[in-house]
């Protein structure tokens, strides 16, 4: 019963920090957000990168800023950067169909054709790639909170269906449990990153006069392993592998801009 008491409360204080962190974030930045897009739609897309970039380096995590900003880049024909920036819009907003549109645009410009891997397969499977960690938790506040009311009616009256209620709502509770932990068990492990220059060589070891393995382009979204004085290890199936230099590619995940 106590653990049922400390997982409902943790639920509701992540649900309410994060709202908080909405809510102090959604009226600072719309002017200059309005500039970068004014600038986007003049045809100012080097200064509509700028004015976009700024914004998230003051630590404003929205999905249209990202979204904009590979839109900004799409137009410049930097493909790589697109990519980067809609795929982290897609984390934050992840069913516009928008962004799953300008995404599939870009992807189908680059040189690489790589298959998603498994992990994200798992997602797809429990339909969380479509939700976000604070969906997530709202629903299992809501949830909980029902769970714990019809178990405070079942202390005074013991009728069938408050029994009945109650073990829905405790089957519910443990799927959106088990569903946040999950979402964020794949966010905080989402080791994705795209690789940014036209061209990349591939090398056996994180040695410029190591043997080159094979090449890949801008655009390309790749696993990074680790990182090991200024190069990176990264993977694109369990047979295929490589070091890179760590300027080649940037991570999906966290955003950073």
């Amino acid at each position: 019963m106590r653990r049922f008491i400390w997982l409902s409360i943790v639920g509701l204080f992540l649900v309410c920090v994060l709202t908080v962190e909405i809510k102090a974030d959604s009226n600072d930045w719309q002017e200059n957000f309005f500039r970068a897009n004014q600038a986007y739609k003049a045809g100012q897309y080097k200064k509509a990168v700028s004015g976009y970039k700024e914004l998230i380096r003051q630590g404003v995590i929205n999905g249209h800023i990202y979204y904009n900003l590979g839109n900004a880049y799409f137009r410049m024909n930097r493909f790589g950067r697109a990519i980067l920036n809609y795929e982290r819009a897609h984390i934050l907003i992840p069913r516009d169909a928008d962004i799953n549109f300008n995404l599939g645009q870009a992807l189908d410009r680059i040189k690489d054709v790589i298959p998603e891997s498994g992990g994200y397969i798992s997602m797809n499977f429990f339909q969380l790639k479509s939700l976000t960690i604070t969906e997530i938790l709202w629903a299992f506040a809501c949830i909980n909170f029902l769970f714990w009311t019809f178990l405070f009616i079942r202390l005074f009256s013991r009728s069938e269906w408050t029994y009945y209620f109650m073990v829905t709502f405790l089957a519910l509770w443990l799927m959106a449990g088990a569903s946040f932990c999950l979402k964020w068990y794949m966010t905080a492990t989402d080791d994705r990153a795209v690789i940014l220059k036209s061209e990349v060589d591939v090398l056996a070891g994180p040695d410029s006069k190591d043997t080159l393995l094979f090449q890949l382009h801008e655009g390309t979204i790749v696993h990074q392993e680790r990182t090991e004085d200024g190069w990176k290890l990264i993977r694109i199936s369990v047979k295929k592998r490589g070091w890179v230099k760590s300027g080649a590619l940037e991570l999906i995940q966290p955003a950073s801009g």
